[in-house]
């Protein structure tokens, strides 16, 4: 033999020049195709993808029934991995778990026997330490399988075979749901009610031009595993359905507790004395694992942004117990409840997306409607198949019962050719019109069947094969016998799952939620009276409680009283300066009472050279009085000089001379403005002169040859003007007739009444 003979062949001459951009889309087309179509998207017939489908045959092949004793789960797996999926154990494995949790399925299609995880988000025992076998559920997912209702596709290796699909009668689609990302595609279907599920599709057989609407008034919605409730309203989850896209809000479920009138209603609320509760969780959104809600919420408290929430405690046993623990008696439990659901997943939202393979294994977006016709076309071609497998099983069966009967009918000469000829069967077909099948049969037959008896029962049998033949062709005849057939079928399946069972019981709510309240953290902070008293050097300080303002409040050497008022922790301080801003301050972060406080610069970027004016309570959509020491000034809206920095701010215009001198809250019965100068001059106008500014210096309240403005106020005219007396005794004099004074805005004015303080201030 030459060498060149015993050369193998150059790898590289099979290589093909090819674009390189045209063979990696062929080839990832190819990927696609395959992701989409056999792995992650379910089919619409029997709501499963390919390695469910093969991990509950694997387990029917093992005749692991419900009536059956537990097989290793290793053992499904290693089947199912060597004969049907040639994919990985692991994934295997924890498709066959979820398929056993009664926390992932609404209706478990196995039944598992050891650890198979749990809600905290804990993962199941490995696959040699468990067990599983079969539910009821799934047995009639797969009714149908031996009745030549499906076909059947060669396994990867060819050595076997399995169902293109399940036949059974069970919605498993909408009843289990299904997720999935494929390429450029995905699909999620939240479980269902099988009862409405048939309720639906009952409707539409009955009517197939049925509206949406109506579906939906049997249909309703989701229903998890795991309870909770939907508060979307009713028109957003049809609309979802319509067009099989959409999404929902679902929300934990607070436990049930008696109220005062002794009704229960799911409060969550539980008292425990002297004014003490707690809320308690019983049900928490499909999907979220309990020990990450609880790790959540800890983190919040930790960061301190759910500061109304003490504590959180786990008292979960085979039942979810979430017990939230308030920060006092007085938290508003409707604001705890709105700012669990916004600031952690007790709220979450799923996303509706039924897409899905048809019946030519085409994915597609259906609405609900669409999804019900296909499937219950898929129902009745199923059941078609079914009868004329069967109707097929019967001609085989009759015509052998011919033969039988024949062959009793002429017994003695069947005995005599047996007997008498070397080869009966064709003498046997040639006398008697035998077919070939029949005449083997009657060969093959026991003497013991050669009784009397054996003929009437032959009979009886032929007569009740050809009542079943004459009504399956009038079933693959009749269009209405197929669908009172399905309806009849369906009733049947209901009975399984009706309302009034453990398994068909609704464990979703669907009610729609009020109004999200919008809420800040502010909204959080615990109401209670609190004394604020910053000192003429500028530290500030909250005693608790409604504090006499006249008591005399301890300060540093040196140091003495500026300001005193009342306010609640949930109020929010102006604080206004001599050069025009405003800074805000939180009453719930002033410094405890015990010391001297703090300097309130370290709270507010305050300029060094200016000097607080006033210390005010915020009141929304109130007015305030701004007046400066030149007798300028305007009204402001105080919703205007909230500051969100600590910067503050700017809202009267100043210049070198010019400061902020007076800052009022204006009553909303107050009709006028009283102003008066050091002049000892006062004016008094209407307050519709005094225009309402944002920031500016404001309009001329009050002319002056000399000096500036001393004071300024708001007062009601009908009820004249009150000052504070000197002396001890505090009385306040009322002059009640103003006609004298009141003039145009920025007149010079004239003398005040008598009696009227030196200092020119109204007190």
């Amino acid at each position: 033999m030459a060498a060149s003979d015993t050369t193998e062949p150059d790898p590289f001459d099979a290589i093909v020049d090819a674009p390189f951009d045209a063979a990696l889309s062929e080839r990832y087309l190819v990927y696609a195709l395959s992701t989409i179509t056999a792995r992650s998207l379910p089919d619409l017939r029997d709501g499963l993808k390919p390695v469910h489908r093969r991990l509950l045959w694997a387990m029917r092949q093992l005749k692991l029934d419900p009536s059956q004793a537990f097989k290793k789960s290793a053992r499904v797996v290693g089947d199912v991995i060597g004969k049907y999926h040639p994919h990985g154990d692991a994934s295997v494995y924890d498709a066959m778990v979820r398929l056993a949790q009664d926390f992932s399925l609404r209706y478990p299609l196995v039944e598992g026997q050891g650890n198979f995880g749990n809600i905290d988000g804990d993962n199941a025992a490995a696959y040699r330490y468990t067990e599983a076998r079969l539910t009821k559920t799934a047995i009639q997912l797969m009714a149908g399988l031996d009745e030549g209702t499906v076909n059947f596709n060669p396994t990867y290796n060819g050595e076997e075979e399995e169902p293109e699909i399940f036949p059974g009668l069970f919605p498993n689609l909408l009843a289990n749901g299904s997720s999935g990302i494929a390429v450029g595609m995905a699909t999620n279907i939240p479980s269902h009610n099988v009862a409405e599920i048939i309720d639906a599709t009952l409707l539409l057989i009955d009517n197939p031009h049925v509206e949406h609407s109506q579906l939906m008034d049997v249909f309703k919605g989701p229903d998890f595993p795991t309870g909770g409730v939907v508060v979307d309203s009713p028109a957003v989850i049809s609309a979802a359905y319509a067009t099989g896209k959409g999404a929902f809000r679902v929300r934990g479920r607070f436990s049930t507790g008696r109220l005062e009138d002794g009704s229960w209603e799911e409060t969550g609320i539980e008292k425990l004395g002297a004014g003490q509760w707690q809320l308690v969780i019983s049900e928490i959104p499909y999907m979220l694992p309990k020990g990450k809600l609880i790790e959540q919420v800890a983190q919040l408290i930790a960061d301190k942004k759910l500061p109304i929430l003490e504590d959180i405690r786990d008292e979960s046993d085979e039942q979810i117990r979430l017990v939230f623990v308030p920060k006092s008696r007085n938290v508003d439990p409707e604001l705890l409840k709105e700012s669990l659901y916004k600031l952690s997943d007790l709220e979450t939202r799923f996303s509706l997306n039924l897409n899905v393979l048809d019946a030519n294994r085409t994915p597609g977006v259906l609405g609900l409607k669409l999804l019900l016709q296909e499937w219950v076309i898929a129902q009745i071609d199923i059941m078609l198949r079914r009868a004329r497998h069967r109707l097929e099983k019967i001609a085989s069966r009759l015509e052998l019962l011919d033969g039988y009967i024949i062959a009793y009918l002429n017994l003695d000469r069947i005995i005599e050719i047996i007997r008498t000829e070397d080869e009966p069967k064709p003498v046997m077909m040639a006398e008697f019109m035998l077919t070939d099948r029949q005449a083997e049969a009657i060969l093959n037959m026991r003497l013991r069947s050669l009784r009397k008896l054996e003929e009437m029962e032959l009979r009886r049998e032929r007569d009740d094969l050809v009542a079943e033949q004459e009504e399956l062709q009038k079933l693959l005849d009749s269009p209405a016998r197929q669908r009172t057939r399905l309806k009849r079928d369906l009733a049947a399946l209901r009975k399984d799952y009706a309302e009034d069972t453990a398994l068909g019981r609704r464990r979703t709510t669907i009610a729609e939620a009020a109004p999200t309240v919008e809420f800040s953290m502010d909204a959080m902070i615990e109401k209670a009276p609190v004394t604020v008293i910053l000192s003429a050097k500028g530290w500030i300080r909250g005693a608790s409680g409604h504090e006499p303002l006249d008591k005399e409040f301890k300060f540093k050497e040196g140091d003495g009283p500026a300001f005193a008022l009342h306010a609640q922790t949930t109020d929010k301080l102006l604080i206004a300066c001599d050069n025009g801003r405003f800074y805000t301050l939180g009453a719930d972060k002033l410094p405890g009472a015990r010391g001297f406080g703090e300097p309130i610069r370290t709270m507010v970027d305050i300029d060094a050279g200016a000097d607080i004016v006033a210390v005010l309570v915020y009141k929304p959509k109130a007015q305030l009085l701004l007046a400066s020491n030149v007798g300028r000034g305007f009204a402001a809206e105080a919703d205007e000089l909230l500051a969100e920095t600590r910067k503050g701010r700017g809202v009267m215009t100043t210049k070198p001379g010019v400061k902020l001198a007076v800052v009022r809250e204006i009553p909303p019965e107050h009709d006028h403005v009283a102003v008066c100068g050091d002049n000892r001059k006062l004016v008094l106008f209407s307050l519709e002169e005094l225009p309402v500014l944002a920031k500016g210096q404001g309009v001329t309240l009050q002319r002056y040859r000399d000096g500036g403005l001393a004071d300024a106020i708001t007062l009601k005219l009908d009820d004249g003007l009150s000052w504070k007396m000197g002396g001890e005794t505090g009385r306040t004099r009322t002059e009640s007739d103003m006609r004298l004074w009141k003039v145009a805005r920025g007149a010079a004015g004239r003398m005040p009444p008598t009696g009227f303080p030196r200092d020119n201030k109204f007190g």
